[in-house]
């Protein structure tokens, strides 16, 4: 069994809005098929589909000192998950989420997260001590973690999202982290991107390309292809792209193939959508056909 893996940075309260698609710029009521509020966010998402395969987890990120607060704190108590937070006078993240059947989402961040002027690491470089690899969202205060994660020599993975190729913001996380994923929602070339993403040094950058499935390409320049897993059914398509992250990083951690991992990320998506939460109740090692870590 490796150490813990440590998570800095995304938890909120979203809206859900289900529609059965998204809607023109145009003034109009709209009927939504559901509405419902839940825990959001990649940090949160990664943590809870990491601790249903028997992972340990060390999870830091951001909270106010109110209701939704609570709320999300609420959601993520279990016993492999140490919640390590930073209360912030701003209030807790919130967004409101537009989402159709085939994964089309329309984010409104309601409520921004937080960016609080400095933070106390010490706590969290603590807990690092005896984790096997770091995840980096791409949230504003995460950056600062960045100099002392590379000085204690922690691997770092990150996930940059729909990033579009030029965005600076996420340049230093692609300069910190040996593994990289992002989706192509942007991307007029992934290819193109994920090729010079890999020349800059990393041991292997994956794309999802949603209900197309995904790529990975290796510093040896190898290209692996994964198509999609169909799922039994489509309830909530938001997190399925922190779900396919947290099934490949698990295999990952258990020593297998790069292709095997890409397999498990698949399934692992497609229990998700077939969910309303960030990890479907049921989710566990052997529903990707492999025993548990735990």
């Amino acid at each position: 069994m490796t150490g813990p893996i440590l998570i800095l940075g995304g938890a909120s309260l979203d809206t859900i809005v289900q529609l059965p698609e998204l809607p023109a710029p145009t003034p109009q009521t709209i009927w939504p098929e559901a509405s419902y509020r839940a825990l959001g966010s990649t940090g949160a998402g990664k943590s809870l589909n990491l601790v249903a395969l028997g992972h340990r987890v060390v999870f830091h990120t951001l909270l106010g000192d109110d209701h939704e607060g609570r709320q999300v704190r609420a959601a993520l108590q279990h016993p492999r998950l140490h919640l390590l937070e930073t209360q912030t006078a701003a209030a807790t993240e919130q967004h409101t989420n537009l989402m159709t059947p085939d994964g089309k989402r329309i984010s409104l961040f309601v409520q921004p997260p937080a960016e609080p002027d400095s933070l106390d690491w010490q706590s969290v470089r603590r807990a690092a001590r005896d984790c096997a690899l770091a995840v980096v969202n791409i949230l504003g205060y995460t950056r600062s973690a960045l100099p002392w994660l590379g000085a204690d020599k922690l691997p770092i993975w990150t996930d940059l999202h729909d990033y579009d190729g030029a965005n600076p913001h996420h340049q230093p996380f692609i300069d910190a982290a040996r593994v990289i994923f992002l989706s192509s929602d942007n991307l007029p070339d992934y290819r193109q991107t994920m090729a010079h993403l890999v020349q800059q040094g990393k041991d292997f950058v994956v794309c999802t390309h949603g209900a197309a499935g995904a790529s990975l390409l290796t510093a040896a320049g190898e290209w692996l292809e994964q198509p999609v897993v169909p799922a039994t059914r489509v309830l909530d398509t938001n997190g399925a792209g922190d779900a396919f992250f947290s099934g490949f990083l698990h295999r990952y951690l258990e020593g297998a193939a790069l292709s095997e991992c890409l397999r498990a990320g698949a399934v692992c998506g497609a229990l998700c959508v077939a969910s309303r939460s960030l990890a479907p109740a049921d989710l566990s090692p052997e529903k990707l056909g492999v025993e548990s870590t735990g």
